[in-house]
């Protein structure tokens, strides 16, 4: 019996559609099924009232991600500098010259933290925040640190592995900041063109619920119908494809693998004033100790002359699901305010998108593993089973967490299944 497909690929977020096009290029008949009614996964975008296009979700990249850089400049995209030159206030307030020095000491606790080798059974069962406690650190650069880590991977230090963050913040490599570019079209639009390239071979609203075999075939189950492969990518974020109904059940090794992993919380917030008021001070952004995690840059260019993007993680993303949107601007407000006086109360508006409890790409940039025992995850999750490969940005051999890496885990996951075809 002929097979409509030689592989489907389930999502259609930045790994489904880089595993897509690797596939296609070496002439696998492909099929890309997305749930939801646009592509991106955890990238997205909004039009504002007046035109402009923002993006709701990933954003940023820099020359040392060559993958995506390389996407962007063959869709010919625009790469805009933001205006980062000027000083970044500390929260709680300091001085200039301590703000210096907490920044520095938070740097070196996090180079002393990829010192330690993931594997050492010193570290067995210990937490980021139980590695921070025994540190010899001021409790200003801890707190630095702390706010570091928890607005970079969306959950609390105290829920994750040292060993984890260790080995997951080693395979991030840039030299130059991560703030380097955004493009002008957004990172969104170049999401949109990748699944432009596909044609009808990508399909929208097409929630899969089951994989099952079928005597040689994997059949993909959706709500109202099938589609048969000979082989399957699930290129789902950890959490989401645990979700996913497998027949017969995947080997136990597998199915731990994808059980180990929490979603973050993140609200990420775009704020527009009638003119760029914190560049008469010379500050370019606000890095919050307190609360953890709360940080705000200036991304203003020629569409959005006056615009400040703020992230938000832990408390202020649930508070988007218990008290609602509106509580969660007028916090934004008030911090705003508070760092940067009353001027910054008053924007034009504040776009908000809450990714916390997101239910098809989770509640931050990416999944992390929680579970202390679980050091052979990836490397499961990336073996795969039979006819069944898995890509996500979570389990990239570089960049975990960024688009970079969602680029690289969905061509690593194409070539697996073109080795085993």
């Amino acid at each position: 019996m002929a097979h409509m497909y030689d592989v489907i690929v389930i999502g259609a977020g930045f790994s489904g559609l880089s595993a897509a096009r690797h596939l296609i290029e070496r002439g696998a008949r492909v099929l890309v099924l997305e749930a939801q009614s646009h592509v991106g996964g955890r990238v997205e975008s909004r039009v504002l009232e007046g035109g402009a296009r923002i993006d709701t979700g990933g954003q940023f990249l820099c020359e040392d991600m060559p993958e995506v850089m390389a996407l962007a400049r063959r869709h010919g995209k625009t790469l805009v500098e933001p205006p980062i030159n000027g000083r970044f206030l500390l929260q709680p307030p300091v001085g200039e010259a301590p703000g210096v020095a907490i920044y520095a000491e938070s740097v070196r606790l996090r180079d002393r933290m990829n010192e330690i080798d993931p594997a050492s059974p010193d570290i067995a069962g210990m937490t980021v925040a139980d590695w921070l406690v025994r540190e010899e650190a001021s409790v200003e650069g801890k707190r630095a640190f702390r706010s570091a880590m928890e607005g970079l991977w969306c959950l609390p230090i105290a829920e994750m592995p040292l060993w984890y963050l260790v080995s997951n913040d080693r395979r991030i490599t840039n030299t130059r900041t991560e703030l380097q570019y955004f493009l002008g079209e957004t990172m969104h639009s170049l999401a949109e063109d990748m699944a432009r390239d596909l044609g009808d071979r990508l399909v929208l609203n097409s929630a899969v619920r089951r994989v099952a075999r079928v005597g040689e075939t994997l059949q993909v189950e959706l709500d109202d119908n099938s589609r048969s492969a000979e082989q399957v990518v699930v290129a789902l974020p950890p959490v989401t494809a645990s979700r996913l109904a497998y027949a017969p059940a995947l080997p136990p090794a597998l199915a731990r693998a994808l059980s180990v992993w929490k979603s973050g919380r993140v609200i990420k917030a775009l704020v527009r004033y009638r003119r760029p008021f914190w560049r008469d001070g010379g500050i370019s952004g606000v890095m919050w100790r307190d609360p953890p995690g709360l940080f705000a840059c200036d991304v203003s260019h020629e569409g959005l002359p006056a615009a400040l993007v703020v992230f938000a993680v832990g408390e202020l993303a649930e508070v988007g699901q218990t008290a609602g949107l509106d509580t969660v601007r007028k916090r934004i407000r008030e911090k705003l305010a508070a760092a940067l006086g009353d001027d910054a109360g008053d924007p034009v508006e504040i776009t908000i998108r809450n990714w916390a409890h997101d239910p098809w790409s989770g509640g931050g940039y990416s999944d992390s593993i929680v579970d202390m025992a679980a050091v052979d995850a990836e490397e499961v999750i990336r073996r795969g089973a039979p006819r069944l490969a898995f890509a996500c940005s979570e389990i990239s051999p570089s960049f975990p967490g960024y688009v970079e890496g969602a680029i690289i885990a969905g061509r690593e996951a194409a070539r697996r299944v073109l080795e085993d075809a």
